[in-house]
């Protein structure tokens, strides 16, 4: 249990992150933060995350993954269900 606990706060640290190489400020950075409301997400800043997000998580995003990133929150279960599966 303590293992699963430090692994969530291990992810949400690094997206966290990948979210400040975007340019998102720090106090914008909330569980329920809309990319296109909230973080004013564009094109660029889309493909930015995505460059951050692939290398450091080690994964690959397929684009139709990616549109379904509504909020930060959306982005974490990704991670979690990918990282889950990549490690077993």
């Amino acid at each position: 249990m303590k293992a699963e606990v430090s692994a969530e706060k291990s992810i949400r640290r690094n997206l966290y992150r990948v979210l400040r190489k975007t340019g998102v400020m720090k106090e914008n950075i909330c569980l329920t933060a809309s990319f296109i409301d909230d973080l004013k997400f564009d094109k660029v800043d889309w493909t930015i995350f995505t460059y951050y997000l692939e290398r450091v998580f080690n994964i690959s995003v397929r684009d139709e993954e990616l549109s379904k990133f509504g909020n930060v929150n959306d982005t974490l279960h990704y991670l979690r269900g990918e990282l889950n599966y990549l490690s077993n």
